[in-house]
């Protein structure tokens, strides 16, 4: 194993068990994974729906494969030193998918996996008519890719889609049954009040994720708040992606009405700022040193 990635896994996973509470953007492209390493987050989260999006041009309804999630979490934890948590869904099929899907994924460089108790295929945890499966089925699915690891550090994170289908009730007893199985991190999906996270971080004894989700099914909570109910990560897997779409809506609608950007009035990166990012220093540096004058 690269032993950065062995030393990144083993301090993220230390602060997690930890509960230290840390704060995860979303991220779906290199532009976003460049810029959230620039503002200096702790962890970052490679979001399905939004990576998915971006770079296939897909809605998050199970249409993209394994081997293009696994290589778009490859390329993604390749370019940063910051630990990435990774949505792996359903982990693409049965219990042999799911044991080679960990394995992938362990060797892409990711930190945690993101394994959910939907149906194949999935849908957006945000969307509705989600079905899951068996509550013994997914605590399997955990077990298997508990199993699975070869980095005991490597953070299992167990979703549980249950709250909108089956209720709130449904959803917790799910959530004690998967880290009963081994899961090192619970995400109940889409609790719907304040209440609802609050009895979450009352009843279930485990680093929990808060999926902040704008206009989703769910309040948007302080950190401060998140943190009193016993939050350990907060995820945030559409801001950018959100951000993005209604800067470029903007600017675009503004370019083609008025005919130039500067009726765009939408602040724009100078292309400095654009060189920084997308590495021309390192080039240029590169340049200079072996072409000389």
């Amino acid at each position: 194993m690269n032993p950065s990635i062995a030393h990144r896994r083993a301090a993220f996973a230390e602060r997690i068990r930890a509960r230290e509470f840390t704060l995860a953007p979303g991220i779906f492209d290199f532009i976003s994974l460049r810029i959230a390493d620039q503002v200096g987050f702790d962890a970052l989260y490679l979001s399905g729906y939004a990576s998915i999006a971006s770079n296939l041009g897909l809605p998050d309804a199970g249409l993209a494969s394994y081997a293009e999630m696994v290589a778009m979490a490859t390329k993604f934890a390749q370019s940063t030193t910051t630990p990435i948590v990774a949505d792996a869904d359903t982990g693409f099929g049965d219990l042999l998918n799911i044991h080679h899907t960990v394995r992938g994924y362990e060797r892409a460089g990711v930190c945690a996996i993101q394994l959910e108790d939907q149906e194949f295929p999935k849908k957006c945890g945000h969307t509705t008519g989600r079905r899951v499966v068996a509550r013994a089925q997914m605590v399997r699915r955990i077990e298997i890719a508990v199993a699975a690891r070869e980095d005991p550090n490597l953070l299992i994170v167990a979703r549980t889609d249950a709250r909108t289908a089956l209720g709130l009730e449904e959803a917790i007893a799910r959530a004690i049954a998967y880290r009963a199985a081994g899961a090192d991190v619970i995400f109940v999906e889409s609790p719907e009040t304040r209440g609802e996270f609050a009895a979450i971080g009352a009843r279930v004894d485990a680093p929990l994720v808060a999926n902040m989700v704008e206009s989703g099914r769910s309040p948007v909570l302080p950190k401060d708040e998140l943190v009193a109910l016993g939050f350990t990560l907060a995820i945030y897997p559409g801001t950018g992606m959100c951000a993005m779409a209604a800067a470029l809506n903007f600017a675009f609608a503004a370019l083609k009405e008025v005919g130039h950007s500067d009726g765009t009035r939408v602040p724009l990166a100078s292309l400095q700022t654009m060189h920084d990012i997308t590495g021309f220093p390192a080039v240029w540096a590169l340049e200079e040193k072996w072409q000389g004058d």
